[in-house]
């Protein structure tokens, strides 16, 4: 841990000890006699510890108890006579408070005038109590030292507790964070753990550095998420965003070289931490008031996490992006074959986009599938010219070898160890298997052809059809959309025909883009 939380810490609990409104600590007090009451109020007059007081809970018997503990559930010590209303009633109290309440930190200090009925002995082994005393035994100081020592008790207890249930925090948050594969989801889902952190309504802002900038440079610090007054400084650098000081210390601790450190300045949290890349990352927190030192240390805990999440997304970028220049230079080897390719894959990928985030497909699943079906012919690579390029009808024996590319193209790609082109493998394969069963080379049905192929099935004929080929000229868009629909539960999955046709529009505009050639009817 760094100096500078050492640093916070220290201030956090000196603002803690000299706050004149931090919550009386909760004392129990269960006796029926109610000079007992007041003679161990008496004892305690002015009675302080950690700078707070105390606040008494009084109750004359176990029932009444039981009722007060619905009411109150940050009790720190209970003071409870054994005798009751019965000889084990106080006993049975204590029962109530460890195993059924389940309150395994409150501080129980039995008390008795009749030891003999209550051997202590007996009472310490068989119940969960931190200690045992006769009334005549307690003065006034030895119950100052009592309540002293069970406080302190207290204190470490819950502080150990706070801890322990704010690291579980960290650990859900971070689980959740590292779930997201892209940046801009990844940075929303950094503000939001942050909240499940922290109390308080805080305004927070998450930085990532550019990795292509040097660390020191005052544009390389890039705000990629915020809430409140962050929020409309998403694309920014931190520089006349955050208030000068912050920045200026943000830069003295840079110049001191520091690989990760916290601070708080005019009201406004930093926590940063600079990967193993050399680029940092910030979490800023502004708003009235701080967090306790428990808090401040779970924030960096969790800007830690962040870190390590960022470089691993980094990493996972660096391997989409080389499948991607992979799919890219089998793309254009297919595109030198065929003249109508380059533009036909384009809209075929982002076509296939739409259709599987209509349909509900996740956002990653609809990414790979997009980068995976411009591959969808990479088979055609193994047709002889004289057959891809023929201007006409194939007849039986040339369609059969054209057939042949789906299965070329499965060969090439599967068993890829890149998502990519596993994914892109199955639609190479399985792109011309028909809903119905009737299609090659498998003749799979149903659900039996993978998703992303009967996708791609769709799109595929769809784009062929409305645009110009060697072998034929471009079909009327009203056409088009007559045999889809006529292939709806036979050729193509329903589901997909219905929302192909739900969305053309859309679908349209991206035939518009990529493909100039292309005149069609946007009323459809």
């Amino acid at each position: 841990m760094s100096d500078d939380f050492l640093e916070i810490e220290d201030d956090q609990n000196e603002v803690r000890a000299t706050g004149s409104t931090l919550t009386p600590w909760k004392v129990l007090l269960v006796d029926d006699e109610p000079d007992v009451h007041v003679a161990t109020k008496l004892a305690l007059t002015g009675f302080e510890f950690d700078g707070k007081p105390l606040e008494y809970i009084q109750a004359y018997s176990k029932a009444e108890a039981i009722e007060l503990l619905v009411d109150h559930d940050d009790i720190a010590v209970a003071l409870v006579d054994v005798v009751v209303e019965t000889e084990d009633a106080g006993l049975m109290l204590v029962n109530f408070i460890r195993n059924e309440r389940r309150d395994k930190c409150m501080r129980i200090v039995l008390r008795t005038g009749q030891p003999g009925q209550a051997p202590e002995r007996d009472v310490i082994v068989q119940f969960d109590i931190n200690d045992y005393k006769e009334k005549t035994e307690l003065s006034a100081t030895k119950i100052f030292t009592l309540m002293y020592s069970t406080l302190r008790s207290y204190r470490d207890i819950i502080t150990i507790e706070e801890s322990k249930q704010g690291l579980e925090r960290v650990i859900r948050s971070s689980a959740s964070m590292f779930k997201e594969r892209f940046l801009g989801n990844f940075a929303g889902a950094v503000l939001k753990q942050v909240s499940t952190l922290i109390a308080g309504g805080r305004e927070v802002a998450f930085t990532i550095e550019n990795a292509a900038a040097a660390c020191h440079e005052k544009d390389a610090t890039i705000f990629v998420a915020g809430t409140g007054r962050f929020e409309a400084c998403v694309g920014k650098t931190i520089w006349g965003v955050l208030p000068a000081r912050v920045v200026s210390a943000i830069d003295q601790h840079r110049e001191r070289g520091q690989g990760e450190y916290g601070f708080w300045l005019d009201n406004c949290y930093i926590g940063m931490v600079v990967g193993d890349d050399g680029h940092a990352n910030i979490l800023a927190l502004m708003g009235e008031g701080r967090p306790g030192p428990i808090d401040t240390h779970l924030i960096h805990i969790f800007v830690r996490n962040v870190v390590i999440a960022v470089e691993n997304l980094n990493l996972r970028n660096a391997l989409v992006n080389a499948q991607r220049e992979v799919v890219c230079r089998l793309s254009e080897a297919v595109e030198t074959r065929s003249n109508e390719t380059g533009s036909h894959v384009r809209r075929v990928a982002e076509i296939s986009k739409i259709i599987a985030t209509k349909i509900g497909m996740a956002e990653y699943d609809a990414e790979i599938l997009r980068l995976a079906s411009p591959l969808h012919d990479v088979g055609k690579i193994g047709i002889p010219d004289m057959i891809l390029n023929k201007p006409g009808k194939l007849d039986d024996a040339e369609m059969e070898v054209m057939r042949t590319h789906a299965r070329l193209g499965y060969d090439m790609l599967e068993g890829s160890e890149y998502e990519i082109l596993r994914v892109a493998a199955s639609i190479a394969g399985e792109h011309h298997e028909k809903w119905d069963g009737t299609g090659y080379p498998l003749k799979l049905a149903g659900e039996q052809i993978s998703t992303v192929a009967r996708i791609t099935a769709v799109v595929d004929v769809f784009d062929a059809l409305v645009h110009k080929r060697c072998y034929k000229q471009a079909w009327a868009i009203d056409d088009v959309v007559d045999l889809v629909k006529a292939e709806r539960g036979k050729h193509f999955e329903p589901l997909l025909v219905d929302t192909l046709l739900e969305n053309m529009d859309e679908i349209l505009a991206v035939c518009n883009k990529y493909g100039s050639d292309i005149e069609v009817n946007t009323g459809v």
